[in-house]
């Protein structure tokens, strides 16, 4: 085969390999002469054969690809020599190529490779590698595509369609072109492309709704934080200046070199947010912030005197060393310009007299000694006047969609998550709603806004902790952010934590408690009284149809005391995301407890006491009030608990096998104790154009529904069948089969 300009692939061109870093980044890399990778004489001449296809040049449409993706702002894109392509992913943007002659459906081949630029080893596995060749229209089934949008003469314009989980990184691209039975070229184009998140495409793991929140967390440079205290608010302006000089770059090379998020996970969010929130700060790698909290800020810049975000990651890039010095809220400033250049919606958020609560508790703690005197070898918790941290716009996949929305970053480092000071993405969903449990960072977060201020008389050492006093309104105040498309403030309180004072707040706040596992949590829910113990027992495998006890064991600890109790035990439905509903069944009791004796009391419900009041997902919360008489001990605790559906279950008739058709059998079990008189199942799986729907009548209780169906799967592989069952009393009732679809057989294609 005829050969043109040698191949200049990523794996041999001396020009494209070595580590990429502030200091060797050229913006414009030096492009061979054609002496540098052949004979001159026999480029002449190849160029010169009528036969081969040459790319004269590339237009990288800079005006109509930059208003298209909202990218004209990035100075990457303005510069007047050699500008460079920034674009989002998950849409297409649109190239011009010159060419040596007209281009030839029949006989030309043309193929694009784009390789992400600062990896040494790119591959295709990793997706840092992705071959893709010219398409006459593009194919759905495909992630990347190339395809034609129009040509004349010379000149063919071609439409690239990145996926919407494409590698936000700086990319380069290459253009093999080749003739059938002929000679073949190769194109290094000079300009890079960067391909960012995409809030507006639907795909994106970023994407909003909103197109005033879009414009401001992403394309607003300039913005305000709130500082000052909750009763005396203090507006400051901030410069984000995200689409200034090396700020994309920086962004990039925090990301990958200090972040260490390395190939395909650069796709992800919550991965890239978690490494910026420790790559902002220079704690422990080097980042682009040092802080300081004091009045000492010699050989630096003290934290009041910033403007915005532009200076500080200019002079960090430039020169790859931490700039000093910075408070929150210029991490936090630093952290939304990163953010907001790399396509991720961001914005920055005030919260008033902010716990920092070290011990995990939960709470703000403060121990005083016999006189009262507040003990300081044993406080190492605090109150901030204020704290900025950021908040990031994102679906999260890795929880649930209903956990999704706003997430908190903080790069200010306070406490260490993961050997690294650093925190988030945190759902403000599952803060508001107390799951503490969830990553990442969680219980920090919700002790940030909803900690109680607690205050402890200490007796000495193997003596139990007094309770003197709770305050449960001190932490939390006027979360704050600049609201879109002005610069007056909003208020969004609300969504981290219910009114103060409300049923929702105080058992949001219980609920927490009781997920930790620090000693003043467990104090705290005890107070100072610990002779009565009690514990919800629930049956961890109820099944929908059956009654259900729910049990309180009260423990008496005390050798010598009897105790009278008196219980309230309430049964509510409630949803996935923790609102309590309709309540389902009280019951009052007053029991007399010995000494060293555990009681049990019982609330017993039973299908038709709950069967009219469920909803989603079959979700219960039972809670407890409880007093101990002639004390001023009293207790609260509450536990959810939902009802086991059953599962759907698939059975073959047949192996499954490509191009042949297979029957098979779906059944599920009326758990009831009345029977279905209409249900449904809905399947889809290989071969089936959509879904199939199976409609079942008349199920006794505890027989099954049972219905059959066909499908002619076309590829072979593992495919899952996935099933679902819906009938008036029983919905959300699901199941799925793993099938290996094997090749047809060379007799069966005979016959």
């Amino acid at each position: 085969m005829k050969r043109g300009l040698m191949k200049c692939c990523p794996f041999n061109c001396p020009w494209l390999k070595g580590s990429w870093s502030p200091k060797n980044d050229v913006s414009v890399p030096h492009l061979p002469k054609p002496e540098e990778v052949t004979d001159g004489l026999e480029f002449e001449e190849k160029i010169n054969e009528p036969n081969i296809l040459i790319i004269r040049s590339i237009d990288p449409c800079i005006e109509e690809n930059g208003y298209q993706h909202r990218t004209s702002k990035y100075d990457l894109m303005r510069r007047e020599y050699y500008p460079q392509l920034v674009v989002r992913r998950g849409q297409h943007f649109k190239l011009n190529i010159t060419l040596s002659r007209p281009y030839d459906e029949a006989k030309d081949g043309i193929s694009f490779i784009f390789v992400v630029d600062d990896e040494d080893k790119p591959t295709h596995g990793s997706g840092t590698m992705v071959g893709v060749p010219l398409l006459k229209k593009p194919d759905r089934n495909l992630p990347w595509n190339v395809y034609i949008h129009s040509f004349k003469d010379n000149v063919i314009t071609v439409n690239v369609v990145t996926p919407p989980d494409a590698i936000v990184a700086r990319w380069r691209m290459e253009v093999d072109t080749k003739i059938i039975d002929a000679g073949s070229y190769c194109y290094c184009w000079e300009t890079k492309i960067y391909i960012l998140f995409n809030p507006w495409c639907k795909q994106d793991q970023v994407y909003m709704k909103s197109q005033e929140w879009k414009d401001e967390s992403v394309l607003n440079d300039v913005g305000i934080v709130y500082r000052g205290t909750y009763n005396r608010i203090k507006p400051v302006i901030w410069k984000y200046d995200q689409f200034d000089e090396d700020i994309l770059d920086c962004a990039l090379y925090l990301v990958h070199v200090v972040g260490k998020v390395k190939c395909n996970l650069r796709s992800d969010p919550v991965r890239v947010t978690r490494a910026l929130s420790a790559a902002v700060n220079a704690a422990d790698d080097e980042g682009v912030v040092v802080g300081r909290w004091s009045t000492d800020f010699s050989g630096g810049i003290a934290p009041t005197k910033w403007l915005g975000s532009k200076e500080i990651l200019q002079g960090y890039y430039k020169k790859n060393k931490p700039v000093k010095y910075g408070q929150c809220w210029v991490f936090a400033g630093v952290l939304t310009t990163i953010c907001r250049t790399l396509g991720l919606p961001a914005r920055t958020v005030t919260n008033y007299s902010s716990a920092h609560d070290t011990q995990n508790s939960l709470t703000v703690d403060y121990f005083m000694d016999a006189k009262g005197t507040i003990m300081d070898d044993m406080n190492s918790d605090s109150v901030w006047n204020f704290h900025v941290w950021n908040e990031v716009y994102m679906t999260r996949p890795d929880l649930g969609k209903e956990y999704s929305g706003w997430q908190a970053i903080d790069s200010t480092p306070q406490e260490l998550s993961e050997d690294m000071y650093r925190c988030g993405p945190a759902s403000i969903i599952a803060v508001k709603q107390g799951e503490v449990l969830r990553p990442h960072d969680c219980n920090f977060l919700f002790s940030e806004v909803n900690a109680d201020k607690v205050y402890w008389k200490y007796n000495g050492p193997n003596k139990p902790l007094k309770l003197l006093r709770k305050d449960v309104l001190a932490i939390g105040k006027f979360l704050s952010t600049k609201a879109p498309g002005t610069f007056e403030r909003e208020d969004i309180t609300a969504e981290y934590k219910y009114p103060e004072k409300t049923n929702d707040e105080r058992t949001t706040m219980m609920k927490a408690l009781q997920q930790s596992s620090s000693i003043f949590s467990r104090y705290y829910l005890n107070e100072d009284f610990n002779d009565i113990y009690f514990r919800l027992r629930l049956l961890d495998d109820v099944k929908i149809g059956q009654p259900f006890d729910v049990s309180l064991e009260i423990r008496n600890r005390s050798s010598s005391t009897s105790y009278t109790v008196s219980v309230i035990l309430r049964l509510h439905v409630v949803t996935y995301t923790g609102k309590v509903g309709e309540m389902v069944k009280e019951d009052h009791f007053k029991v007399t407890v010995q000494p060293d004796i555990t009681h049990e009391v019982k609330l017993s419900v039973t299908y038709d006491e709950y069967v009219k009041k469920l909803i989603d997902q079959c979700g219960f919360n039972i809670s407890c009030m409880a007093s101990v008489l002639d004390t001023n001990y009293e207790f609260f605790t509450q536990d959810d608990f939902r009802l086991r559906k059953p599962d759907i279950k698939i059975h073959l008739h047949n192996n499954p096998v490509e191009s042949t058709e297979t029957t098979a059998d779906v059944e599920v079990e009326n758990p009831l104790p009345i029977p279905i008189k209409k249900g449904e199942f809905t399947v889809e799986g290989p071969g089936i154009t959509g879904t199939i729907k199976l409609k079942v009548k008349n199920i006794p209780p505890g027989d099954k529904a049972r219905s059959e169906f066909k499908f002619t799967p076309t590829r072979i592989g593992e495919f899952a069948i996935g099933a679902k069952f819906s009938c008036k009393q029983m919905d959300d009732v699901d199941g799925y089969l793993m099938i290996n679809v094997e090749p047809k057989k060379e007799q069966d294609y005979q016959n």
